[in-house]
């Protein structure tokens, strides 16, 4: 690992605490509130790639577990890992590899903007919606004892929130490319 891929892990680390600095918002449905931090989590492997997207959300969890209030709400310390969404924590990890393997294969250099920008969206929808409501639907199903069925059907309240949030890290995403692309290419 290079010094660049460190402070770059470091970064998005940051980003994603910066993110959970925005309250959490509510709906009453389920007990898992709607946060910013997932788009961090998009962005990171959209931007970064896999490995180094996927390192810097177990930096950021590495930091949480620690006891910092880096999480939304201000959240921190290991009983991040005892409540109903720690199934949607563990699938950043997921989401972030996914979606960034998914922009490595899928997005090139010399593609036009709109190919770039639909390729980062659907790694984004992969990644971020689809891997992180599997991880943490299953768990919150499980955690809570409601049942797969009651759960998905209440999650399904954020699909509308996750989708603009998949689109803002396609434009991200799309930007830093044609700027400074720092997504690793895979042949």
């Amino acid at each position: 690992m290079t010094t660049r891929d460190l402070v770059l892990i470091s970064l998005f680390s940051a980003i994603l605490i910066a993110l959970g600095l925005l309250p959490p918002i509510t709906l009453g449905i389920i007990p898992v509130p709607i946060t910013a931090q997932s788009l961090g989590v998009m962005l990171a492997g959209v931007v970064l790639g896999a490995k180094r997207g996927t390192l810097a959300v177990l930096l950021t969890i590495l930091i949480a577990a620690i006891g910092l209030p880096v999480l939304s709400g201000g959240r921190g310390g290991l009983s991040i890992f005892t409540t109903p969404t720690t199934g949607y924590l563990i699938g950043w990890i997921a989401a972030a590899f996914v979606t960034g393997t998914l922009s490595e294969r899928f997005v090139k250099a010399g593609q036009p903007a709109l190919t770039q920008g639909i390729g980062f969206f659907l790694a984004s929808v992969a990644g971020g919606v689809v891997v992180l409501y599997a991880f943490g639907i299953t768990y919150l199903a499980f955690a809570t004892g409601i049942g797969f069925s009651k759960a998905f059907i209440g999650s399904m309240a954020f699909i509308p929130g996750d989708l603009i949030k998949a689109v803002l890290a396609a434009l991200a995403g799309r930007a830093v490319m044609a700027g400074y692309p720092l997504l690793p290419q895979r042949t």
